[in-house]
């Protein structure tokens, strides 16, 4: 015997939640859910140096150098 089964389509929302709703859900019933992902071929995953080298303003600094000096910049700033 087969079981009952329900194919929706839904979006992931913010915070990687999913929400399902329909009528035929009874309420206080427990149920399996499925997850089918797309391929890996329509999902890209990127680093997060592209994240980041597309966010506005970009990054502050370009090298470890400006990074180090930035710091000492800073730190020199304390003792005055």
């Amino acid at each position: 015997m087969m079981q009952p089964a329900l194919h929706l389509k839904t979006t992931i929302m913010p915070g990687s939640k999913i929400e399902i709703t329909d009528i035929k859900l009874p309420p206080g019933e427990f149920v399996d859910v499925f997850i089918l992902l797309p391929s890996s071929s329509a999902v890209k995953r990127r680093s997060a140096i592209d994240i980041l080298a597309q966010a506005p303003g970009q990054r502050l600094f370009k090298t470890p150098a400006q990074v180090d000096a930035y710091l000492k910049e800073e730190r020199d700033s304390w003792e005055r």
